[in-house]
């Protein structure tokens, strides 16, 4: 149970938890996002690349039940495969929930915040300066 076991412990939310550590049951999972069976995704490339999961996620640290904030359409997809940059952040913060996307990924990439050259858009690089090439083929997420 770990924190659980010390914190928020009689709180009644915490129940399906206890019961599940209890019975050593897993809790029933609820799929909130959902993409189609035709679709690839490897949560790793992106996990990888340093795109934060409150890109796609949104701020699931707030919500008081979880619920899909993007539309996660093939187009909402490509459109950032076309242009990372704003999503990228230092792979070690893509868990940080309250970093603004932009404003991380120029601080994990080194970038002074008055970066010219984009004209305020961060160029799709990690934090190590390796280029992000996010596939726009057809094959890239249609296997």
């Amino acid at each position: 149970m770990n924190c659980h076991a010390k914190v928020r412990r009689d709180s009644d939310k915490l129940l399906l938890v206890q019961e599940s550590w209890a019975t050593d049951q897993p809790i029933p999972w609820v799929r909130v996002h959902n993409l189609p069976d035709y679709a690839y995704f490897d949560h790793s490339a992106h996990l990888a690349a340093g795109v934060g999961c409150v890109s796609c996620h949104g701020r699931v640290d707030q919500m008081h039940k979880v619920r899909q904030v993007q539309p996660l359409s093939m187009g909402w997809c490509l459109d950032c495969h076309r242009d990372p940059g704003p999503h990228l952040r230092n792979p070690a913060d893509v868990t940080k929930m309250d970093m603004a996307p932009a404003t991380a990924a120029m601080a994990g990439a080194g970038i002074p915040a008055s970066h010219e050259p984009y004209n305020d858009r961060v160029p799709a690089v990690t934090s190590s300066g390796r280029q992000v090439q996010a596939p726009l083929h057809c094959s890239g997420c249609h296997r």
